[in-house]
């Protein structure tokens, strides 16, 4: 197990690649490329998994992170505004042992829907040991075991209800042997990976977890602010897919629990999502950004609204808009990163 911090002077790390629709992590590059120079301080609103807000940091930019779920913010936790805190041997024996105070939320809720019962018991029995740790270490470990049960599910999400039997299925085992294992192999197998990200660019580095219209009021001097909201009419409803992730990080104990796969009701209201908000959101999101010199925009062709009524809005706050393109070579998952489909980077700004 490795339990050394990075504390290199050229930030040589890597962020554990994620596995999250939508993700920017293989089209990072491209991303930065179109930061303008000057730039240091700079905020990622729709931080998801975080992989941006990871990019920024490493270059040494003072970065802060939100999104308005939780299980999104203790990544943030954990590698964006943690600068040393990692798991230890100590630590995951704590995690690991008998906790008598546990309850049985993941036992009663998806038991034989998306694990089995004994990776239930053992996953609540983790969560109230994670109580006892401390800040950036409970950010961890709850980072590190969401990507576990991720990485348990085939696509990687919970949309579906074909885990348990695409588990005993052979070939979908081959091709990922992790949706076979244990729950604790799992996390065990991503520790490494995830205690070496953590490192310090000597730069105080936040996380919020936040509606971003209710965040952007309260923050001062952001030079250039990434918004990557739900591609509205491109599976952008994140709590549906990853409802296990937020019950888990949650871990409510007076929700109400609805369908076959236990989603948690009502659901957050994020006013990015829906058709019906999306246009008045982004309006408000451009005018609450009005004192950021830089806007980065990720689009994509499948989007509501169309790219160029999402450009015609950005110009009324706006002088300057740039619009770039993507082109994904191939299929990854999503309706807005399949072949041929576009990839839009809006750079907005007043000079």
């Amino acid at each position: 197990m490795n339990t050394a911090v990075n504390l290199f002077n050229d930030f040589d790390v890597e962020m554990p690649q994620p596995q999250y629709l939508g993700c920017k992590y293989p089209i990072l590059d491209w991303i930065f490329s179109y930061i303008p120079a000057g730039v240091q301080t700079v905020l990622d609103g729709f931080a998801g998994s975080q992989s941006f807000s990871f990019q920024s940091k490493k270059m040494g930019y003072k970065t802060y992170a939100n999104d308005f779920m939780q299980y999104s913010a203790q990544i943030g936790l954990s590698l964006i505004e943690n600068k040393t805190e990692i798991l230890t041997k100590q630590d995951i024996d704590l995690l690991f042992s008998q906790n008598s105070n546990a309850k049985d939320l993941m036992q009663k809720l998806f038991t034989n829907i998306f694990f089995t019962e004994s990776d239930c018991i053992f996953l609540d029995n983790f969560r109230a040991n994670v109580e006892s740790l401390p800040k950036y270490k409970k950010a961890l470990a709850l980072t590190i075991m969401n990507r576990a049960l991720t990485r348990k599910t085939t696509m990687g999400h919970f949309a579906h209800l074909q885990a348990l039997s695409y588990a005993a299925n052979p070939e979908r085992v081959k091709r990922n042997p992790n949706i076979a294992k244990s729950v604790k192999e799992v996390f065990l197998s991503l520790i490494d990976g995830y205690n070496s990200a953590v490192f310090d660019n000597r730069l105080n580095n936040k996380s919020f977890q936040s509606g971003i219209l209710e965040l952007l009021p309260a923050l001062k001097e952001i030079d250039l602010a990434y918004f990557d909201p739900p591609y509205c009419g491109s599976h952008a409803d994140y709590q549906s897919f990853y409802h296990v992730l937020e019950t888990y990080t949650e871990y409510w104990q007076d929700k109400k629990f609805i369908n076959k796969n236990n989603k948690y009701y009502p659901l957050k209201y994020s006013g990015f999502d829906k058709k019906a908000d999306i246009e008045k959101s982004l309006s408000c999101l451009l005018d609450l950004s009005k004192d950021i010199p830089f806007l980065l925009f990720s689009y994509n062709s499948r989007s509501v609204p169309k790219i160029e009524d999402f450009v015609k809005l950005i110009k009324k706050f706006r002088n300057k808009v740039e619009v770039f393109e993507y082109v994904y070579k191939n299929s990854r998952g999503g309706k807005g990163s399949v072949k041929g489909s576009k990839e839009y980077l809006i750079r907005a700004g007043d000079v």
